[in-house]
């Protein structure tokens, strides 16, 4: 199998778990120059954000780094607490913890959001 099948294998067995329970949850997709978040609840999205966003590149001139992910995670944790939301289940879509979707991850949990 591929590394994409593999990937695909895994982020199949996690979805059938989470719509289980239906409980919000962050999904994660990374490209090699962006990163995107999204908040999703019951197959609708409530929030998405990603460094493809005029307002982040402007500011911080980052798109695809570590940098760039964790004000990502950060944005969106606080939207999350803007509206209520404090407990959500971090979906890495088949991507490794580690790099990029470990420092989104991190600074989600630093401002607030428990996963």
């Amino acid at each position: 199998m591929s590394k994409k099948n593999l990937r695909l294998k895994r982020i199949k067995f996690l979805r059938i778990k989470i719509k289980k329970k239906a409980i919000i949850r962050l999904v994660i997709f990374r490209t090699l120059l962006n990163i995107y978040a999204q908040i999703i609840f019951n197959n609708n999205t409530l929030f998405s954000i990603s460094t493809l966003n005029k307002k982040i590149t402007n500011i911080y001139n980052y798109s695809g780094n570590k940098y760039a992910a964790s004000i990502i995670g950060n944005i969106i944790a606080k939207y999350c607490i803007n509206n209520g939301i404090k407990k959500i289940i971090f979906d890495r879509s088949g991507y490794k913890y580690h790099g990029r979707i470990k420092s989104l991850a991190e600074s989600a949990r630093e401002t607030g959001l428990f996963f």
